[in-house]
Parts: C-alpha cells; sequence; structure tokens
C-alpha cells in the first residue's frame, strides 16, 4: 500500500485522533456539566496514550467530538485519522468513518468496538485490535516501510510499565470534569455479562507505582488540582500489591504535593472485607468507589456467575465502605432469567436502605464474546448487538419475564428512585452516616457562586420539583462541611430525571 498523496516525504505524517461522540446517558452528565461550564467528564484517555507512542516527528492533534465539532477541514488536514470507540459511540463513528471514505482520508481505528466486531469495518483501512502496546508498534514498523496491513491482532498482553504517559498536552483539561489515569487491567472474577475479562483477561496486570506518579506528576505540573478516576475495571484485583506498594506510594506523594487530588475509582464488593485496604486508599485520598452491586437477588447472582456478592449482607458492606470515607456509586441490574415479579420493588427498597444516592440501574445486556452471549446464542434468543449502554431501555435478547413486564418494572424503578423526594430522602441519609476523612474534609469546599446560583435557578424555580431542592439544602446547611456534596448531589438528581426522561420520550 502507498503512502497517503497528500504526505510528502519532505513533511511529517500528520495523524489527527478523533474521540467520537457520546449519545445521552446515565454516566454522560451533560445536564449536570453546564452547572459546573465543563464539556465532558473525561478526556479520552485511550487515544492520549496511543499519541504518546507515536513517532515523535509526526504532526499530532487530537479532536474530541465531545468537547469539539469535527469538520471536514480537520480531516482533510490528516494523512490518517486515528479513531477509537467503545460500542455506546457506534453511531458516530460510523458516521466520521463516512466522512474519512467521503473525503479520501486514511483511517486507523482500535478499541473495544472495533476488537468485538471487526466484520462489521470492512471500509475501514487498518484495523488495529487489543491492547494498542502490542498491535500499534508493528503497524508503525509497517508504515515506515511502506507495506501497512488491513488487520493486526493478537493474543498476548501488555505490559503495562511500557505505556508511556499520555500526551496531556493535546487536550485542554478545563474542559473536562475530571481527569483520568490506569493502574491496572483485567479482573480476577468471571461475572457471565462482563466483557472486561474478554479484552484483558483475569491475571491482573499492573503498573509499578513509579509508572503511576510519573504520570501524577504531569497532570499535577500542568495544574490539573480536582478529581483523578483511576479507570480500572477492578482497583482491588490485586490486594497486596495495592497494600505493599502502590497506596502507600501513592499516600507519600499526595503528602508532599499536599493534596492536590481527589481519586476515585471502580472496585468489587470484598473491598468492604479488608479494613486496611479500605484506610489505605482513604488514607492515599480515595473518596468514592463504584460498585457493581448488580441485584440483591441471590439466585440472580448465582445465574450470572457473580459469587463474590453471594451470602452477604450486602447493605453492610455498603455502609462500611462508605463509614471508612469513600461514597459508594452502586451499579445494577434487571432482566436475569431469576428476576421475578417482586425484583423492582426489592431493588428499591435496597437502593434506599443502603444509602446509595448515584444507582445506575440497567437492563441486562449481553455483550458479544461474553459466557452470557454464548448462552443466548445457543438458546435462540438474541435479537441485535448491544448498545453498550445499560440504561437506554435497550435490550439484546428475548428475556423471560417478557419486554413489557420488564421494562414498566424497569420504568418504575428509576422513576421512583430518582423522583425529588425518594432521592432527597436518600442524600440526607447518605450524609447522615457518611464519615469523610481528613483529606476529603480538607478538600470539600464552596462549590463557585456561578453553580449555586445556576442549581438555584433550574433546579430551585423552573424544576417542577423545586420544594424538595430547598428543603435539601436548608438542611445540608447545619452540616455545613457538606453543603458543596448537598448542591452537586441535587445537581446529579436533575440530570438524572432530565436523562431518563429523554429515553422515556424515545
Amino acid at each position: 500500500m502507498q503512502e497517503p498523496n497528500n504526505c510528502s516525504t519532505k513533511q511529517a505524517t500528520r495523524v489527527l485522533l478523533v474521540n467520537p461522540e457520546v449519545p445521552e446517558t446515565f454516566w454522560g452528565m451533560r445536564n449536570a456539566l453546564k452547572f459546573i461550564s465543563r464539556n465532558s467528564v473525561l478526556p479520552p484517555l485511550g487515544l492520549l496514550t496511543v499519541a504518546a507512542m507515536l513517532p515523535k516527528d509526526w504532526d499530532v492533534r487530537l479532536l474530541d467530538m465531545t468537547t469539539a465539532k469535527l469538520r471536514d477541514q480537520d480531516i482533510r488536514w490528516a494523512d490518517y485519522v486515528f479513531v477509537t470507540a467503545m460500542l455506546i459511540q457506534q453511531k458516530s463513528v460510523d458516521e466520521v468513518i463516512e466522512r474519512c471514505n467521503r473525503i479520501g482520508t486514511k483511517i486507523v481505528a482500535g478499541g473495544p468496538l472495533f476488537t468485538s466486531i471487526p466484520e462489521q469495518y470492512e471500509n475501514v483501512d487498518h484495523l488495529v485490535l487489543k491492547e494498542a502496546e502490542l498491535t500499534l508498534p508493528v503497524f508503525l514498523r509497517d508504515i515506515q516501510t511502506g507495506s501497512p496491513r488491513k488487520l493486526y491482532n493478537t493474543h498476548d498482553k501488555a505490559n503495562l510499565n511500557e505505556t508511556p504517559v499520555p500526551r496531556w498536552d493535546l487536550v485542554d483539561l478545563k474542559k473536562y470534569a475530571h481527569a483520568c489515569i490506569q493502574y491496572s487491567r483485567g479482573c480476577p472474577f468471571d461475572c457471565d455479562f462482563c466483557d472486561v475479562t474478554t479484552l484483558f483477561g483475569h491475571k491482573m496486570r499492573t503498573k509499578d507505582p513509579a509508572q503511576v506518579l510519573r504520570e501524577l506528576d504531569r497532570l499535577y505540573s500542568l495544574g490539573w488540582r480536582d478529581d483523578v478516576f483511576f479507570v480500572d475495571d477492578n482497583f482491588i484485583g490485586n490486594k497486596l500489591k495495592l497494600k505493599t506498594e502502590l497506596l502507600p506510594a501513592l499516600a507519600k506523594w499526595m503528602k508532599e504535593k499536599q493534596y492536590p487530588f481527589s481519586f476515585y475509582t471502580q472496585a468489587s464488593i470484598n473491598l468492604a472485607d479488608d479494613d486496611e485496604l479500605m484506610e489505605l486508599m482513604t488514607r492515599a485520598g480515595f473518596n468514592c468507589v463504584f460498585v457493581g452491586i448488580e441485584t440483591p437477588n441471590e439466585k440472580s447472582l448465582t445465574e450470572c456467575n457473580k459469587l463474590q456478592n453471594k451470602g452477604r449482607d450486602l447493605v453492610r458492606c455498603v455502609t462500611k465502605i462508605q463509614e471508612s470515607g469513600m461514597q459508594v456509586q452502586g451499579g445494577f441490574i434487571l432482566g436475569f432469567d431469576s428476576d421475578n415479579a417482586d425484583v423492582f420493588e426489592n431493588l428499591i427498597q435496597f437502593i434506599q436502605q443502603s444509602g446509595i444516592v448515584m444507582a445506575m440501574v440497567g437492563l441486562l445486556n449481553a455483550p458479544r464474546g461474553t459466557k452470557l452471549y454464548e448462552r443466548l446464542l445457543r438458546e435462540q434468543r438474541l435479537t441485535k448487538v448491544s448498545s453498550g449502554d445499560n440504561a437506554d431501555c435497550s435490550i439484546n435478547f428475548v428475556p423471560k419475564m417478557g419486554m413489557d413486564a420488564l421494562f414498566q418494572g424497569y420504568k418504575k424503578v428509576i422513576e421512583t428512585t430518582y423522583s425529588q423526594r425518594i432521592y432527597g430522602e436518600r442524600v440526607r441519609a447518605f450524609l447522615r452516616s457518611y464519615r469523610a476523612s481528613p483529606i476529603t474534609r480538607a478538600r470539600l469546599r464552596f462549590p463557585g457562586i456561578r453553580t449555586v446560583l445556576k442549581s438555584m435557578w433550574h433546579i430551585g424555580i423552573l424544576d417542577k420539583g423545586r420544594m424538595h431542592y430547598w428543603s435539601l439544602l436548608f438542611w445540608a446547611m447545619q452540616k455545613r462541611q457538606y453543603f458543596y456534596m448537598a448542591v452537586m448531589f441535587s445537581i446529579y438528581g436533575y440530570h438524572f430525571r432530565k436523562t431518563f426522561a429523554a429515553i422515556w420520550r424515545k
């Protein structure tokens, strides 16, 4: 294959890295971002890491479609458009590919979407799949020799200590609510609906503490002083390394830098079993953790092989984590074969009793490559490809409960859980029992006059449930240290109601 016509031997190769748009979703926080004057929740960590792997003499730009529009002149400028995506971004990806094909700019694609369904992308010039640390260097070598292939794939797993520091200089961090970093890949568990192990395996691979600190140093040097999300699918997959290596080093670094960041991440429920680990995490600056609880139904947990959640007092586990100083955000799923008519009311009660303010409730889907997908394929119950968004009312198989009963029950759970009265009660219950660590308390601050005024106008005046907003804020004034959290929770609740109202209208 010849080099692109618009690339001369005297001119550096020009690469445009494109992060496609994300539709309105639960975690997209589109309705909340306007209150804090940010455009997107997280920068595209994968593309920023890929950018750091490209030859130093290449001319590299990054365009994040969640913060800026992609123009035809941007595509024409590039010799190659590199695009990555998750399933949820497929509609935007298809539009980007069509525009590149029309203009004649070559496309290099990778990431979870293309890895899971590469056969659907014959119109992509080069598919660089799986982990870029392994497949991208081979592609770049072939580019230099003038013989790049259509497909690059591997069954090997990358050494994360060879992953470079992301090119944070390619984005305007002020457009994002949070920064992000990766410490590990993989998960030791085997939930049948999850494709994490399909992509990254069961064996936990981690970066050395020095590598993590180099990445944090880079963010610090660029002036970032806000939340940092560890994007790991299960941050505590290797507890020993965390307790003996990373967390002590992270706590020392944070103290030396006078606690510039707050951290949050994802973890399994067995975090509640380890008091030492929870203490080390809060000492290092973690104040929030997302936990996949899925369901309080033991039969459904057995069905999906979520064995780490079985035989537990899940409410008590959540309480222990929150008492340690970390807010628990919870993931829940409806639509298991073992779910019955009682599951909806039971889930509503569980969420209220546990004090999980931010509860992501979605419908079960079967991503390709998972054990659930293979089982449903054998049973001839699959109907379509998963959308990648389990909170958009979509489901890609025929549920045993029946579609109508499942949708109506799901709608009841959402409308009840995020009604302003029920939501406000849950926020109060959480704040009464929450024991913020000294580090977290030191970072709690007034949310900013503009943010408060916007919330007062949009929620306290224009929103039909305004009385619940004012009731919560007046109550929070008696617990001044948590006033910031009350304002932000009010904004999140507003976002959730708006998001699901838009979904119901579709």
